[in-house]
C-alpha cells in the first residue's frame, strides 16, 4: 500500500498543473499562471519560458528546451510554453528593429527582450512579428500605427496578451516606464 501511495503521489507531482486553466492559449502558446505542466515535458511541450511575477525577480527569465525536465518554480509566475506544431509567423511588411530594449534570449524559433520606455521617451518607429507580452508595469502609452489611428493603450501589470504584426512608434505617456517581457517568434 505503501508503494502506490508512494507512485501516487509522484504522480501528482509530474502532473501538477496539466489541468490548470490557461491565462492565454492559442495556436502557438500555452501560458499558464503558477503552474508549469510542461516541467514534466509531457507531450504537447516544445520549449517553455518562465517569466517570475514577484519581487526581488520581477521579470526574470529561465528557458527550457525541448525535452527538458525542470523542476516547477515556486512563487507568483508565468509559464509560456511555445506549441510544438505552430502555423507560421505572421511578420510586419518591414522589419525594423526596436532600440532601447535589452535581449535576454535569442534562440533559433525566438527572441525574448525586455522592452523599456522612460515616461515622456519616445521609440522610433519599429516593428514586430507576431509576440507575447508580459507587462511588468503599470503605465500608458501613445501609439502611431502605421495605416492606422494613433491609440492609447492602458498596461496592467501581470497582464499577458498576444500581438499581432505591427510597425508603429511608441511614447511613453504615463508616470511610471513603459516594463515589458516579450517573446517575439522568428518564424
Amino acid at each position: 500500500m505503501k508503494i502506490l501511495a508512494l507512485g501516487l503521489g509522484l504522480w501528482a507531482l509530474g502532473t501538477a498543473g496539466a489541468d490548470t486553466p490557461a491565462v492565454l492559449e492559442n495556436e502557438h502558446v500555452r501560458v499558464t499562471r503558477d503552474a508549469a505542466p510542461c516541467a514534466d515535458a509531457g507531450a504537447g511541450c516544445a520549449e517553455s519560458i518562465i517569466v517570475v511575477l514577484g519581487e526581488p525577480n520581477r521579470g526574470a527569465i529561465t528557458v527550457h528546451p525541448r525535452g527538458a525536465r525542470y523542476p516547477a518554480p515556486s512563487g507568483t509566475y508565468f509559464a509560456v510554453n511555445i506549441k510544438p506544431q505552430r502555423p507560421p509567423v505572421k511578420s510586419p511588411a518591414v522589419l525594423i528593429p526596436p532600440d532601447k530594449n535589452s535581449i535576454l534570449y535569442d534562440g533559433d524559433d525566438f527572441f525574448i527582450f525586455e522592452e523599456k520606455l522612460d515616461p515622456g521617451d519616445t521609440r522610433a518607429r519599429h516593428s514586430h512579428r507576431e509576440r507575447v507580452v508580459i507587462v511588468l508595469n503599470e503605465t500608458r502609452l501613445q501609439q502611431w500605427p502605421d495605416g492606422a489611428p494613433e491609440v492609447f493603450r492602458d498596461q496592467v501589470p501581470d497582464d499577458v496578451h498576444f500581438n499581432q504584426p505591427v510597425v508603429h512608434v511608441v511614447k511613453t505617456v504615463g508616470e511610471r516606464p513603459l516594463r515589458n517581457i516579450v517573446i517575439e517568434f522568428k518564424h
